[in-house]
């Protein structure tokens, strides 16, 4: 059981961390080719089926993380320190992007609904720079991942 909670916990984090990175490295810089009004009209779509994405991704990425904390390795007493900031990491990156959720990509939709490029344009780049956050602090796991062994 124990390997299928890892499998889960590696698939979540792989399409969640490597999503953002894909977003931000590649997508983001190829869409300058675009027209403002279209760049925005396609973000809004990209964030808003990620995001969707993400709300399944961050609960099982939590919960396999758990089950392997508390069913393996008998619960914080356990592990080693990187470990500890891997779940703090975690913990961290759920909090931005539910303030991503809740904050900026909601007022993206709105502005975007209303076709309101000048509300939705400093959304979208709140939106980019809460994401680059998550990004490195994803790829910091990552690292304390492989610490830990």
């Amino acid at each position: 059981m124990a390997s299928l909670w890892l499998l889960l916990h590696l698939v979540g984090v792989v399409l969640w961390v490597g999503g953002m990175g894909f977003g931000v490295m590649v997508l983001r810089p190829s869409l300058a080719a675009l027209e403002p009004p279209a760049r925005l009209g396609l973000m809004g779509q990209v964030h808003g089926k990620f995001f969707r994405m993400v709300w399944v991704l961050m609960p099982l990425v939590l919960l396999s993380g758990y089950m392997l904390l508390f069913g393996v390795h008998g619960g914080f007493g356990g592990v080693r320190w990187p470990i500890h900031v891997m779940h703090l990491l975690g913990l961290i990156m759920a909090g931005i992007f539910a303030a991503i959720w809740f904050g900026p990509f909601a007022a993206l939709k709105r502005a975007l609904a209303a076709g309101d490029m000048g509300q939705a344009a400093p959304c979208n780049e709140r939106i980019r720079k809460l994401v680059g956050i998550n990004v490195s602090l994803g790829m910091l796991a990552i690292l304390m991942a492989a610490m830990a062994r």
